[in-house]
């Protein structure tokens, strides 16, 4: 039986393959796709170099579906996600089930008098807390901590990982091509039969994760304030982590609801890409998988951002280094420019000969790094194109604001020269091929994009579309979207620079 030390030298071997071949054309003798009655949906992708494969789970829900009251809960429920089953993870599901239960309402009567504005009691809050700390210290006797990764773990598995994001779920791990129905069996099983087992331990260490990366962290500080000013409306303006009273309020109980509403097959895309045989895939996938319930799809998320009439701005004043962003508000990733969009992003800043590193980095040594790019915070409703810099000893914000306003402006009045398009559309082409040479990565992408287009083909369109990019509609969406009307800007202004000037306006 391969191991876990075995198989991660077998990955790095596939990582480093190179496949057959790496056109639409060869793809698409090897991948399958098959949606099953209950509507989820499945790819597989043959590629036979190695005995290993690798999978991804999509799951079309993230950030985008909370509400004031339940902000960071889908990212939650991915941590609960590898919690276990009602077979995994307990000495006794009976026992525990009933303890469980007990939890959430011992908690529901604690938050009811935690909240109350009016004639609170603090005995009974006080009594109530010591109820509901004592059922969750009778749940967690039937805990078997980590049963579910100890699986995977035991039989050959690497790379047990998930994210959230503002978008979407997903969830992946490689194991041993010989243990495919191990994996459906497992991957299924976590969907259907999720137990909240350690829910409010678990919040703790979200919340202790909000801490480190946003609380502690200036920059942190910075994008959520920034993002929370540019999206007034739509739940781009929310963190994917959560606001910290979400993150002390929210229940087990509105976990299993969020899971009930949006973990449903029709949501869902699964991916498998490595050394199977999609006529065994698709039967086993059918088997577990098909066990979950039909539900229908989400309805689509309703608010729409309202177009920005005037520039915004938010100063942060903090002991750090001086960091400067501006974000433009831009179509979705659906949108016919997105191409250009995607070229622009490029030219700005892939490389040390993109403009924006040529610039602030090389040659007037203001900055320390300097990007522009989409996808910001994510890109399956309109987000922004944004810029920014952090700035090197001795350099305000202001001067990172100048000169990326002057390399914006420049894009704006003159046309790209033929050699900049040409690399920019020979660096597209080449960083697919790079995404295609793992079955992770590959996984990833076939599973995106067959969820985002319904097609997993338009990860080989979107380069035929870039290839199409003129220098005339370069111009043209710089034009239209780089406009100061339409401009957030953040600015984290260090208080050590004694005498600096404020950050101003241009």
């Amino acid at each position: 039986m391969i191991r876990g030390a075995l198989l991660a030298g077998l990955l790095v071997l596939a990582t480093g393959a190179r496949a057959p071949g790496q056109d639409l054309g060869s793809f698409e003798k090897r991948v399958t796709v098959k949606t099953l009655a209950n509507g989820l949906t499945l790819v597989v992708c043959e590629r036979s170099e190695v005995p290993v494969f690798s999978f991804f789970t999509h799951v079309d829900v993230g950030a985008d579906r909370e509400v004031p009251g339940i902000t960071g809960l889908a990212h939650m429920f991915e941590h609960m996600a590898f919690k276990g089953t009602d077979s995994i993870g307990t000495t006794d599901y009976a026992a525990e089930k009933a303890a469980l239960e007990n939890v959430e309402r011992t908690y529901a009567a604690f938050e009811a008098e935690r909240r109350r504005r009016v004639g609170r009691d603090e005995k009974k809050a006080a009594e109530a807390e010591a109820a509901w700390k004592g059922a969750l210290a009778e749940a967690n006797k039937y805990v078997v901590s980590n049963a579910f990764g100890e699986i995977v773990e035991r039989e050959g598995g690497v790379g047990l990982n998930a994210f959230t994001s503002s978008d979407e779920t997903g969830y992946f791990y490689s194991l041993p091509s010989n243990r495919l129905e191990l994996w459906a069996y497992l991957e299924s099983e976590r969907f259907l039969k999720p137990v909240m087992r350690e829910f409010y331990k678990e919040r703790d260490v979200v919340h202790e994760e909000r801490r480190l990366r946003t609380d502690s962290q200036p920059v942190g500080r910075l994008l959520e304030q920034f993002l929370a000013t540019a999206f007034t409306a739509h739940p781009y303006g929310q963190p994917v982590v959560g606001w910290p009273s979400d993150l002390l309020s929210f229940s087990a109980t509105d976990a299993l609801e969020f899971y009930r509403r949006y973990y449903v097959p029709a949501n869902m895309v699964v991916t498998i890409v490595g050394d199977v045989r999609a006529s065994e895939a698709v039967p086993l996938v059918e088997r577990y998988f098909g066990r979950l319930p039909a539900v229908p799809k989400p309805e689509p998320l309703r608010t729409i951002e309202p177009a920005q009439r005037a520039e915004r701005q938010v100063i942060l004043r903090e002991t750090a280094q001086p960091y400067y962003i501006e974000g433009y508000h831009r179509p979705d990733s659906r949108d016919p420019d997105d191409a250009v969009y995607d070229v622009i992003g490029d030219l700005m800043s892939s490389g040390r000969t993109s403009r924006l590193y040529r610039s602030l980095v090389r040659d007037k040594k203001i900055a320390a790094g300097a990007s522009g790019f989409s996808g910001l915070p994510g890109d399956k409703y309109p987000h922004l194109f944004a810029f920014f810099a952090v700035s090197t000893p001795g350099h305000t914000p202001d001067q990172l604001r100048d000169a990326i306003r002057a390399e914006v402006e420049r894009i704006k009045s003159e046309d790209v020269t033929d050699e900049e398009l040409r690399m920019v559309k020979t660096r597209v082409k080449a960083n697919l091929i790079r995404r295609l040479g793992n079955n992770g990565g590959l996984a990833f992408q076939l599973g995106t994009n067959q969820a985002r287009y319904g097609d997993w083909r338009e990860l080989f369109r979107s380069v035929e579309r870039i290839e199409k990019v003129s220098k005339a509609d370069i111009r043209r969406i710089a034009e239209k979207t780089f406009v100061a009307e339409n401009r957030t800007v953040g600015i984290l202004e260090s208080t050590r620079l004694a005498g600096a000037p404020g950050p101003g306006g241009k």
